[in-house]
């Protein structure tokens, strides 16, 4: 079969030097990129080099290091404003991850816009980031938690999404795509939809963004988040991306240093976004290493790794359908490259296990997401996640992987 035109894959893979080692004697086939991807040489180096040569903090430094980190670090917002299409970089602010977006929206937005009585809507197939911030800002304002329910494919029914949406409704959140079904939401019409209402969205990008090309200003979303380490960037940094209004009029999420104005003991005024998010010392190398990450990307084309992923999320269900023991988990019509699966059985752990031993890296657990995990009627699953440098042999060896995980549980059944 014809593969579909994508990046120059043996290329791409000499730039990532954690895919040139070996595990038990085997090469390493990493199929765990939903929870985080391996780093190019370039990010490596641009982490190397803040710190080996531009180590300083950023921002009010008059002195050359001072200068050099700080023009290196807005320029990964700016990398970062272009990639999501954002109208100004006043519109980015760096964060741990999603995670921490997702609290400072509930925390700041959320708390202040939110009573008795009012409704957050959320979907049943979120990670429990998108879920927990949630419950607690209900918690603390006598708000309501509704859940969009999924179907047998691990589709949200936008039926039920449109049901739900009520005249108490304040707040959406939901995610661009599935951490643990890989199911692509349709976030264009969710916001249409929410919007006529005049409902704000924030949008989970985390497993949206490295793999889809994102316009915030298309979609015209409230918010969007994304982690860096899923983009091939370092761990610990993300992007909080806010409609610049909405940023001015939210309070900070934590005080310090550099999210102020003027401090006196009678009175502090705060700096304008983004810096009124981003107290204190900021993971300087870590957002650097994001912008390097980014470019890597941009340079490759989100277009490019949309075609590779489909090709291999193609022939990666043909080839777990074939083995009668396999029950794919997820099978929406849009996934990014995301296979999770029970084996009849078998335990996932059990499962993961036996593979890491032939070398294959996969997740294995709820992939905090329980609510799915119960939708289903599951413990857990077993989870192959594509990155760029995926290729079909490795979804080979995953598919022999199985095999053998089979072979050994019906020797000592």
């Amino acid at each position: 079969m014809t593969r579909a035109a994508g990046p120059d894959i043996e290329r791409l893979r000499a730039d990532f030097p954690g895919l040139e080692r070996q595990i038990y004697g085997k090469p390493l086939v990493y199929l765990d990129n939903a929870a985080t991807a391996q780093k190019p040489r370039v990010v490596i180096d641009a982490v190397r080099r803040y710190y080996e040569e531009d180590c300083s903090n950023v921002h009010r430094g008059v002195h050359v290091l001072s200068q050099r980190a700080t023009e290196r670090y807005e320029a990964s917002r700016a990398a970062a404003r272009r990639l999501i299409n954002a109208a100004h970089n006043e519109e980015i602010v760096f964060v741990r991850g999603v995670t921490e977006a997702v609290n400072l929206v509930a925390q700041t937005y959320g708390r202040t816009q939110l009573g008795d009585g009012d409704e957050v809507l959320i979907t049943a197939m979120e990670h429990h980031s998108n879920i927990v911030p949630w419950q607690i800002l209900c918690e603390q304002t006598g708000a309501m938690l509704r859940v969009v329910p999924i179907d047998d494919s691990g589709e949200m029914i936008f039926s039920e999404f449109e049901r739900l949406l009520g005249s108490r409704t304040r707040f959406v959140s939901i995610a661009h795509a599935s951490n643990a079904l890989g199911t692509v939401n349709p976030i264009d019409r969710v916001v249409s939809v929410a919007h006529a209402q005049g409902v704000p969205v924030f949008v989970d990008g985390a497993q949206g963004a490295p793999h889809r090309p994102v316009d915030v200003q298309a979609l015209d979303c409230d918010f969007y988040a994304f982690s860096g380490h899923k983009l091939y960037g370092p761990t610990g940094v993300g992007v909080l991306y806010g409609k610049l209004g909405l940023l001015e009029a939210m309070p900070p999420y934590q005080s310090g240093g550099e999210m102020i104005e003027s401090v006196s003991f009678g009175k502090t005024t705060y700096a304008r976004p983004p810096h009124k998010f981003e107290a204190g010392t900021p993971n300087i190398a870590g957002v650097i290493g994001l912008g390097a990450a980014i470019d890597y990307v941009t340079t490759i084309g989100l277009e490019s790794v949309v075609l590779h992923e489909r090709d291999l999320l193609d022939y990666g269900t043909r080839a777990l359908r074939q083995i009668d023991a396999v029950r794919l988990i997820g099978t929406a019509r849009d996934k990014t490259g995301i296979l999770s699966f029970a084996i009849d059985g078998v335990h996932p752990h059990d499962a993961g296990t036996i593979l890491d031993r032939e070398g294959i890296a996969v997740r294995t657990g709820h992939h905090c997401a329980q609510p799915v995990m119960d939708r289903f009627g599951v413990p857990a699953t077993t989870r192959a996640s594509f990155g760029i440098y995926t290729t079909r042999e490795e979804i080979d060896a995953l598919a022999a992987g199985i095999r053998k995980v089979i072979e050994v549980f019906a020797r000592h059944g």
